[in-house]
This record gives structure tokens, C-alpha cells and sequence, in this order.
């Protein structure tokens, strides 16, 4: 059977890209690895459907500059970032640059293969703006604020500092901002703010 379509992994781990391969593979995926995002753009021309997972931090080329690359030479392949729990504001960037999703590591196999399949089927959003706008006019201020400190990519401390409230709840505000906007994950937060035009603070 042919595969369902191409992942290109660019990462400089050896074995990172070695074992995304194998999973990648075991669910119907072609996949191919890459240790730099030189190697990728060598790689050009690229099958009609594929997607890039791609790590944020690389040496030389970073990811982000891989995206802005990819836009200037016309290459439109859904890309998937990969990032560290820290890493939110880069995350956030790559998303605004046309990346269709960003997952965290460490992640689920089930959590990497929902979103590559997304990112092939364009299915990574599927509320429509106004849909998007209720819910996020749904939170109160300070819900607003705490969004606007996870955007950031701020932990609980530091928003409890900026805002003079506690830690814990800000645990609460971030648990009802997810419940409010109905988002299934920080990267699906993310999308939802971003559309409607909510910047980071």
C-alpha cells in the first residue's frame, strides 16, 4: 500500500530522528530525516503532500529561519514544530510564520500523529473566526491577562508577580481560560489567539 504521504524530519538528533521515523512509518507515513535545515533545502523538489516536523532549535539554519526560507522560495509544506516546554514565545513566532502547529516535548506518540494528520488535512483548525471570538469574549479581565501571560510563555510564578495574585490562582484562571475557549491543547490556545489577533504580553 503507498504511504498516506511524506513526513520530513529536520532534526540533529540522531536518534530523535530515528525513533520519530519508525513511529511515523508504523502509522502509514513515508519519512525522511534530516540533521540540518541545509540538508531539507537540499532536498528540494518535494512530493505534493508531505509535512515538515521540524525542531525549533537547530545549529546553523534555526527552524524559524527554515520557515522564513521556505516562504521567500514559494515551498508551501504545513510545518509542525517541536519545542521545549520554555520555548511558548518561539512557538508562538513560528505559528504567526505559518507554522500549523507546535507540540511539546516530551510528547505522545498520539499527540505527534493527531497533529501531523491535522497538518496534512488542514484540519488543525476547525472553528470558523466568529466561533473563536465568542469564546475568547467569554473570559473575564483577569482571564484575559493570564491568556495574555501564557502567549508569553510566563510560568505561574511569574504571572502571579505580574498580576499580584497568587500562584495557585492563576492555576485557576489558566484551567478556565482552557475550559472557556474549549482549546484541547496550549498550541490549540495559541491558534485561537492569534486569529483573533491577541498578542503576547
Amino acid at each position: 500500500m503507498a504511504p498516506e504521504a511524506t513526513i520530513f524530519i529536520v532534526d540533529d538528533d540522531d536518534a530523535v530522528r530515528d525513533s520519530l521515523a519508525m513511529l511515523t512509518e508504523s502509522a502509514g507515513f513515508a519519512a525522511e530525516g534530516f540533521a540540518s535545515c541545509a540538508d531539507f533545502l537540499a532536498r528540494a523538489p518535494y512530493p505534493p503532500r508531505a509535512c515538515v516536523l521540524l525542531d525549533i532549535h537547530m545549529p546553523g539554519m534555526s527552524g524559524l529561519e527554515l520557515q522564513a526560507e521556505l516562504t521567500r522560495r514559494g515551498i508551501k509544506l504545513p510545518v509542525v514544530v517541536m519545542t521545549g516546554q520554555a520555548d511558548v514565545p518561539l512557538a508562538v513566532r513560528a505559528m504567526k510564520a505559518g507554522a500549523v502547529d507546535f507540540i511539546e516535548k516530551p510528547f505522545s506518540d498520539e499527540v505527534l500523529l493527531d497533529s501531523l494528520r491535522h497538518a496534512l488535512t488542514a484540519l488543525s483548525i476547525t472553528t470558523d473566526d466568529s466561533a473563536i471570538a465568542l469564546r475568547l469574549a467569554a473570559l473575564t479581565p483577569r482571564e484575559h491577562e493570564v491568556l495574555v501571560n501564557m502567549l508569553a510563555g510566563n510560568p505561574n510564578k511569574v504571572t502571579a508577580h505580574r498580576l499580584g495574585i497568587s500562584p495557585r490562582t492563576v492555576e485557576i484562571h489558566r484551567a478556565r481560560v482552557m475550559e472557556k475557549t474549549q482549546a484541547r491543547s496550549l498550541s490549540e490556545l495559541v491558534r485561537m489567539a492569534l486569529a483573533a489577533g491577541i498578542e503576547p504580553g
